[in-house]
């Protein structure tokens, strides 16, 4: 079953993620951690996510659990 894109907004949101910025329906979200990566909304909260939509939000993840990791070993 294909997720909304209210769901896929609030999981961005529980792991840190931000609005950048909004132009029209297009939502930039971006995390701290992971500089350069951004994840591209384009659509209201009751559309069904796209794959790419999917796809992308899944490597945002991804990269953002790379770098989690990153930092926990670089702490004393």
């Amino acid at each position: 079953m294909t997720r909304k894109l209210r769901q896929c907004r609030a999981d961005l949101q529980r792991v840190g993620f931000y609005l950048d910025h909004q132009t029209g329906s297009h939502q930039i979200w971006k995390h701290p951690l992971i500089l350069g990566i951004s994840v591209n909304l384009v659509g209201k909260d009751s559309a069904d996510a796209k794959p790419y939509q999917e796809r992308e939000i899944r490597e945002a993840m991804r990269k953002l659990q790379e770098a989690q990791e990153q930092q926990g070993r670089h702490k004393p």
